[in-house]
C-alpha cells in the first residue's frame, strides 16, 4: 500500500486503537491480542493502530513492539490496515519505524517525542528524519510537546511526500482551522483528543470527520452507531449517547490521571476479552469505578 492509498483509506471512516493484552505477571499475551483483532476487526473501523498511545507503546520493550505488530499485522492481514505507534526521541523512532514496515504495517502514527521541550524546528526535523527513513506513509500526532504549526507542516508536507497525515490532539481550533485551510486535501484529518466523541460534531464542522475512538475496543457497535449519526447529522442520537453514555464515561475517565488507558483496559475486561492490567506508571480503576463502568456499559445493550 503507497502512502496515497493510505490517505484515502484515512479520509473516511472510523479508526481504533487496540488495547495490548498483558498477562497477569504484565507480560505480553499474544494469544490474547489476536482474540481481541478478531472480534474487533468485522465491526468496520476503516483501520486499527497497533501500540499506539492507548495500547501503551510508552511502556512497551523494543522486542515487545516487535511482537505487538507483527502479530497485528499477521492477524488483520485480510481484513483491516495496521498502522504502527512509533515514538521516543528520534533515533529511537526511527529504529521503530522501520521495523514496523519491516513487519508490514501500511503506516506509521508518529507520537510526540520524549518529555523534553523542543523548538518549534527541532520538531520539524525530528518529524523529518522518521519519515525520510521509511517508505510507508506517516501521520503526525499533534499533542503535548508536539505542536507544530502550520507554516511548519507546509515545508513538512513539501519535503516528506510520505507525510500524508494530520492528528490533533491538542484541541487549539485556532490552530486546526490553521492548518486545515492552509494544508488543505494535502493531509488526511484525523481527531485524536482523549474521547473524541465528545469532539466529533465539533471537527467534522471544521472539515475534519475522521477521528478515533478508544471505546470501540469495548462497546463496538455503539461507537459505530455514533459514528454513523454524525456522518449524517443525526444530532437527537449523537445528542442521546452522548448524554446517555460519553458523559458519565467522562466523569470516571477525569478522576485520575492516566484513566484515559486504564478505563479501556477496563472496559475490555467487562466486555469478556480480558486485556490485564495496565503497567506503571498507569494504575487500574478502583473496584468502585470498575463497578460504575460496569453497570454504564450493561446500559448500552448487546454489541
Amino acid at each position: 500500500m503507497n502512502p496515497q492509498e493510505l490517505k484515502s483509506i484515512l479520509s473516511h471512516g472510523l479508526l481504533s486503537f487496540p488495547v495490548t493484552d498483558f498477562n497477569a505477571q504484565g507480560d505480553f499475551h499474544q494469544a490474547g491480542y489476536i482474540k481481541r483483532l478478531e472480534w474487533l476487526a468485522p465491526y468496520g473501523a476503516t483501520a486499527l493502530f497497533a501500540a499506539g498511545g492507548t495500547g501503551e507503546f510508552f511502556s512497551l520493550a523494543a522486542s515487545e513492539y516487535s511482537q505487538v505488530i507483527k502479530t497485528a499485522v499477521d492477524t488483520c492481514a485480510t481484513s483491516v490496515p495496521i498502522l504502527a505507534g512509533v515514538g521516543g526521541s528520534t533515533r529511537q523512532a526511527i529504529e521503530y519505524a522501520q521495523e514496523a514496515e519491516r513487519l508490514g504495517a501500511k503506516g506509521l502514527l508518529l507520537l510526540p517525542h520524549y518529555l523534553t521541550e523542543a523548538s518549534q524546528d527541532g520538531v520539524a526535523a525530528h518529524v523529518e528524519a522518521v519519515c525520510k527513513s521509511v517508505k510507508i506513509g506517516v501521520v503526525v500526532y499533534n499533542r503535548n510537546v508536539c505542536r507544530l504549526t502550520a507554516p511548519l507542516l507546509e515545508r513538512l508536507a513539501e519535503r516528506c511526500p510520505n507525510l500524508i497525515g494530520y492528528k490533533d490532539g491538542l484541541g487549539d481550533i485556532e490552530l486546526m482551522v490553521s492548518i486545515r485551510r492552509r494544508l488543505g486535501d494535502r493531509f488526511s484529518y484525523l481527531g485524536g483528543l482523549p474521547t473524541a466523541e465528545v469532539y466529533a460534531a465539533a471537527y467534522k464542522a471544521l472539515g475534519v470527520p475522521v477521528y478515533s475512538s478508544a471505546v470501540f475496543n469495548f462497546i463496538p457497535k455503539t461507537a459505530m452507531d455514533f459514528y454513523h449519526a454524525i456522518a449524517r447529522d443525526d444530532h437527537a442520537t449523537v445528542g442521546k449517547i452522548i448524554d446517555n453514555f460519553f458523559l458519565p464515561y467522562l466523569d470516571i475517565r477525569n478522576r485520575k490521571a492516566g484513566y484515559a488507558v486504564s478505563i479501556v483496559k477496563a472496559g475490555a475486561k467487562i466486555a469478556g476479552y480480558d486485556a490485564g492490567p495496565v503497567r506503571t506508571p498507569l494504575t487500574d480503576l478502583l473496584p468502585e469505578e470498575y463497578e460504575a463502568l460496569a453497570a454504564l456499559i450493561d446500559k448500552q445493550g448487546p454489541q
